[in-house]
């Protein structure tokens, strides 16, 4: 089956688990479809099933959540794809593959944008976090009602090659980056090649030599395998890229309102909850990495770093300064 007909089809399928229970009560019985492109265990995964449990025990089993991890419904591009047309009703996402679709998520997507990670829990948490969540929902060519911010840790870059310790050490690397112009400019800057590829062709990518390496958090990096093909992981911590849970506005418009209300109840909970578990996996991830033999390379100047993508801030962050005065003030 072609995909294009195959993404009809699930969007038939998707609308069927929407039908309304009678016309006298503005209720669905419906089993929501959730994707991931991480595996079983992973903390957004964990988190959108516990979301799951709560939402049948709160609703009977009226309302419900089938999750699909290891992007079983495709790539985070196509899964975007599928939301936006119903075929999937939820879908975990990095704000770096919202950003070429609603423009003003890109201000976190900003290259040592952070300070830490936990300047990143400030934005999710308060009147940023939730005004660019409207953001989302507002955009009329998104398709997608964001729900709620998920922590995704700093992102750091490891290869195949050799050790990254200076800016030298990029030169002339073909690194994958998820498809966003200002991912590519920031590896270009670096001195390295920024290749957009889907994050399913990593690890053979990897293993075959298209590319030499990649950036990614520690989970990423091991519970994807990445690491035994990359031995060399460099703590540039360059990105703090917070994930995204998003809903198909097409399935959400055929919600009530009290339905609506106890989904972004729970994604609420969801995005605390799937912090904790975060903090226990990204560390049992380094502890893994170092305990098969990889190099974790600390850095501990990052200042020629953060001062060689300055075009990139010259070239993006105007559109975005007064955002950015706001995320750098918390």
């Amino acid at each position: 089956m072609r995909r294009r007909d195959f993404i009809k089809l699930s969007a038939g399928l998707g609308a069927a688990t929407l039908a309304p229970i009678s016309s006298g009560r503005a209720q669905t019985k419906a089993v929501f479809k959730a994707a991931d492109v991480q595996p079983v265990g992973y903390p957004t995964v964990a988190a959108v099933e516990s979301m799951g449990k709560k939402l049948a025990e709160a609703t009977q089993g009226r309302l419900s959540i089938q999750t699909y991890p290891s992007a079983q419904l495709g790539a985070e591009k196509e899964t975007i794809e599928q939301t936006q047309i119903g075929a999937i009703q939820m879908l975990r996402v990095s704000a770096g593959a919202v950003g070429p679709i609603v423009d003003d998520i890109n201000v976190v997507n900003m290259p040592f944008l952070f300070k830490n990670v936990a300047q990143s829990w400030k934005m999710m948490d308060g009147d940023v976090g939730q005004e660019l969540l409207e953001k989302i929902t507002a955009s009329p060519n998104a398709n997608l009602v964001g729900l709620c911010w998920m922590d995704s840790g700093a992102r750091s870059f490891y290869n195949t090659k050799h050790p990254i310790k200076s800016i030298a050490d990029i030169h002339g690397l073909k690194l994958r980056v998820i498809g966003n112009p200002i991912f590519i400019d920031m590896v270009n800057a670096l001195g390295g090649n920024g290749i957009a590829m889907g994050y399913d062709q990593v690890f053979s990518s990897l293993q075959t030599g298209v590319i030499d390496g990649a950036e990614n958090n520690p989970p990423s990096y091991v519970f994807s395998n990445h690491y035994t093909a990359a031995k060399y992981y460099s703590l540039t911590e360059h990105l703090i890229i917070p994930e995204i849970l998003c809903f198909s506005k097409r399935s959400w418009n055929a919600l009530s309102a009290d339905d609506q209300a106890l989904i972004k109840k729970f994604a609420r909970e969801a995005q605390l909850e799937e912090r904790e578990l975060w903090k226990k996996y990204e560390t049992t991830a380094m502890e893994k990495a170092k305990a098969a033999g990889c190099e974790i390379v600390e850095i501990a100047d990052k200042k020629p770093f953060q001062d060689a993508v300055k075009p990139v801030w010259d070239k993006y962050g105007p559109k975005y300064q007064a955002m950015i005065q706001r995320i750098q003030a918390l």
